[in-house]
């Protein structure tokens, strides 16, 4: 690893507020520091192969709050702000994990409708290769699906400031981007299927800009939020440590981007991450059926399942 460890704020308390995922159930009880909203008549919650969130950090009573991903459908996820209640023109940043159509998409029509409660020139933070166009192969097809292209000038139309990093960065207070992650599992693998345009033609695409968050949460240690965690997520987790100089993992959530992976591999994972010893897990999104179910089973006293909309709020 060649991060240099840096000096981060603790918050006294963090919230993260899952604005889409690709699952809700409204009859699933809340869980540790988690509170799912319940559907009433009116009042619903959409979902979607899509992943999104709202942050708030508090340091010494100030509240910070940004959005980090915005999912697939901006109708859906506007909803799902609304009906949280939740107010776009308190964030004083934006962050995108990388360059999926399923993390952008919503992306440009949220911050359009929002454009007189967002201040001009307020920053919007991506990793190397986001604007790239990208493409994906189907399990057991050949073709090649054009999955898009989220280009900069539409955001920075908006009046957002683009800024593209490399290494660790503030996102808001207490909340820091990874930076590009270092990749140390020999298991953890991007599969070739998901393919980038470099130059004339595609070709696979290593992630080397996607992001995640970690935050450290005053006298409990680190919370660490992934959108796909193409790295792996024993990677991300181990580069958060690693870039925070703290070992103690408090909550690890997020994709963990196991879907179709194979059971030796989601097996690893497993006993990689009961070994960092987190408190509280969420995988969410691209996680996969199988993975998530084994997490259940392995990790019962940590586990949590997520549904869209479900806000998790973690006190010092």
């Amino acid at each position: 690893m060649n991060n240099k460890k840096i000096n981060i704020a603790e918050a006294d308390k963090i919230s993260i507020w899952v604005l889409t995922d690709n699952y809700y159930d409204a009859l699933r009880p809340d869980g540790r520091f988690m509170t799912r909203f319940r559907t009433i008549p009116g009042k619903y919650i959409h979902a979607e192969h899509g992943l999104a969130y709202y942050l708030e950090t508090v340091i010494d009573g100030k509240t910070s709050g940004c959005m980090f991903d915005y999912g697939l459908d901006p109708n859906g996820v506007m909803n799902n702000i609304d009906v949280l209640g939740l107010d776009l023109g308190k964030a004083s940043a934006f962050g995108l994990s990388h360059g999926h159509f399923d993390h952008w998409t919503a992306a440009v029509s949220i911050l359009k409708k929002n454009k007189s409660k967002i201040a001009e020139g307020t920053p919007f933070y991506v990793g190397e290769e986001t604007f790239l166009h990208r493409y994906a192969v189907r399990p057991g097809g050949n073709d090649l699906m054009d999955i898009g292209q989220l280009k900069k000038e539409d955001i920075e139309n908006i009046g957002l400031k683009v800024i593209e990093i490399k290494t660790p960065t503030q996102l808001i207070p207490s909340a820091y981007l990874t930076g590009n992650i270092d990749r140390i599992t020999p298991y953890e693998k991007v599969p070739p299927s998901l393919l980038v345009k470099r130059g004339d033609k595609p070709e696979p695409d290593d992630f080397r800009g996607e992001q995640a968050l970690f935050f450290v949460l005053k006298g409990k240690g680190l919370v660490v939020l992934s959108g796909c965690a193409h790295a792996g997520i024993v990677n991300t987790v181990r580069h958060a440590q690693q870039v925070a100089g703290i070992e103690k993992v408090y909550a690890i959530l997020g994709g963990f981007h196991l879907i179709n992976a194979k059971p030796d591999i989601i097996e690893k994972t497993i006993s990689d991450i009961k070994a960092i010893k987190p408190d509280y897990i969420a995988p969410t999104h691209c996680t996969g059926f199988e993975a998530t179910v084994s997490f259940s089973r392995e990790m019962p006293g940590e586990f949590n399942l997520n549904t869209a909309g479900t806000n998790y709020t973690f006190t010092a």
